[in-house]
């Protein structure tokens, strides 16, 4: 069996969330025991006898996920399942996939929250003007990117800067007058600065962000700006076939 959340606010705006569930649970087969279950889970105890219609965006979301959860399924399909929530309710959904995940299920999340995905998501799936870019786990994803930079500070940047440039890296300052530097790789800059007897007090290889990975590698793949979409599974998926919901 599959839930899924797409479009949250789909319900009749005058039935409780109670009943709400309920209907879903009666066309399904489903006990109304289990309507009480997914109520405590989800967090909507105090208001489930009030109506569905007077709902805020957040707690929209959350009936939204509870009508996803009633059946038990073993896939969850999510559309942007934190839109609308204060931190405290995505931290809350967050630990909820994960703890879904653990259980064995597998969870596809649709967003263009990068940041979000970075901290939740084990295995990426990115499409491009329907077109697979990648299927792989998500620290996989970020270290494909070019993007990749090291982070030097000693007690003397300047001669640091040349000697680094000198030899084929692309040297830039940051805010806080550490150098950045992309082309070399942190151990050729080590010895660099070893030949020339200079200090470093900081030498740190710096990975893309997952929102740096994901502009550079569809680059190619955007028709429109913000419509290439990321799938994002709490569990690996083993093949291209079980691709996100996008």
């Amino acid at each position: 069996m599959v839930g899924a959340l797409l479009e949250a606010k789909a319900v009749h705006s005058g039935r409780s969330a109670y009943n709400h569930l309920l209907v879903l649970a009666q066309t399904q087969n489903l006990p109304r025991k289990r309507v009480d279950e997914v109520i405590e889970l989800i967090g909507l105890r105090e208001v489930a006898h009030k109506r569905a219609g007077n709902f805020s965006l957040g707690m929209g979301q959350r009936l939204g996920l509870a009508a996803a959860l009633l059946g038990d399924p073993q896939v969850l399909v999510l559309d942007e399942p934190v839109n609308g929530l204060d931190p405290e309710g995505i931290r809350w959904i967050r630990g909820l996939m994960k703890h879904l995940a653990s259980e064995g299920r597998t969870v596809f999340v649709s967003s263009h929250l990068m940041n979000e995905m970075a901290v939740t998501a084990e295995h990426l799936v990115v499409i491009g003007r329907g077109k697979l870019i990648a299927d792989c786990p998500t620290d996989e994803f970020i270290a494909r990117s070019s993007e990749k930079s090291v982070r030097v500070n000693g007690p003397d940047q300047a001669r640091l800067q040349q000697v680094i440039s000198a030899g084929g890296g692309l040297v830039k300052v940051g805010d806080d007058g550490a150098l950045v530097v992309s082309d070399l790789e942190a151990p050729r800059i080590g010895e660099l600065a070893a030949r020339e007897g200079l200090v470093l007090h900081e030498l740190t290889p710096q990975l893309a962000s997952l929102e740096e990975a994901f502009m550079e590698l569809t680059r190619d793949s955007v028709q429109y700006s913000g419509q290439t979409a990321v799938a994002a599974s709490t569990t690996p998926a083993p093949a291209p076939s079980q691709a996100g919901p996008r």
